[in-house]
């Protein structure tokens, strides 16, 4: 059976504005909205596409952090996937820590394509996907505007600093999905009741046998500096003198 694999991760929507603990230990979640991350959206959109055209047979999604990230989970199966993975894990790992746990999933579950966002919004590290790609030894093509499957062939359009870039890379690989890769369809209560009936399975961490020990060590979170009010001036002359005075010219 052709499938391809989406991962997902559970974050705080985009639309709510992240406030910091007042310790700096982190960012306040509780009563906060979540939800998948926006690119992570897309990647599932991209794969629910693909299957429509009939590249594949089966869209799996996968998340790593706590069983309240069955949520998520279950809205990407509202969506249209078929079946879900959560690997149980008390704290969402480093991105090499991810790539390595989706190594063992795409062992298990054999993609003809992995699809993730091209970054989360959390933390914008934006390595997971070129990670897994580097560990899986197969093409990665990152930051897709554009995905074509063509037999054992993916064309994939990216954007790049000079304009739009086209590769071809051979299947199984790695993509990446950009914010104009599509639109997430509009999930409808019929299909959130049927998600309900899905299958979801849970694997714990410790069942991979992945080391998932810190890389990197955050020692304080601090909101950004306030910005200072802007002022408002009545010519191009009077602009010219304030930068002056400030020191900018």
């Amino acid at each position: 059976m052709k499938r391809i694999l989406v991962g997902i991760k559970r974050v705080i929507d985009y639309n709510v504005r992240v406030r910091v603990r007042p310790d700096g230990s982190g960012v306040v979640t509780e009563g906060v909205k979540l939800s998948i991350n926006p690119f992570d959206e897309i990647a599932v959109e991209e794969a629910l596409r693909q299957k429509e055209k009939g590249v594949c047979d089966e869209v799996v999604v996968a998340t790593i952090g706590t069983p309240d990230c069955q949520t998520q989970l279950r809205t990407a199966l509202a969506m249209g996937a078929d079946r879900a993975i959560l690997v149980d894990a008390a704290a969402a790992p480093g991105p090499l820590a991810v790539a390595r746990i989706f190594l063992k999933l795409v062992e298990k579950e054999t993609p003809i394509l992995v699809v993730l966002g091209k970054q989360a919004i959390d933390e914008d590290n934006g390595q997971t996907a070129q990670m897994l790609a580097a560990l899986w030894q197969r093409p990665q093509a990152t930051f897709a505007s554009r995905l074509e499957i063509l037999g054992d062939t993916a064309r994939v359009t990216r954007e790049v600093d000079a304009g739009l870039e086209t590769l071809e890379v051979d299947l199984p690989a790695v993509v990446s999905a950009d914010l104009r890769l599509n639109e997430p369809r509009y999930v409808k209560l019929p299909e959130i009741m049927k998600a309900k009936k899905k299958p979801l399975d849970t694997l714990p961490l410790a069942s991979l046998g992945v080391d998932v020990g810190a890389r990197v060590r955050t020692l304080k979170y601090d909101p950004p500096a306030q910005r200072q009010k802007g002022v408002r001036v009545g010519s191009a002359a009077e602009l010219v003198a304030a930068l002056r005075s400030r020191g900018v010219l």
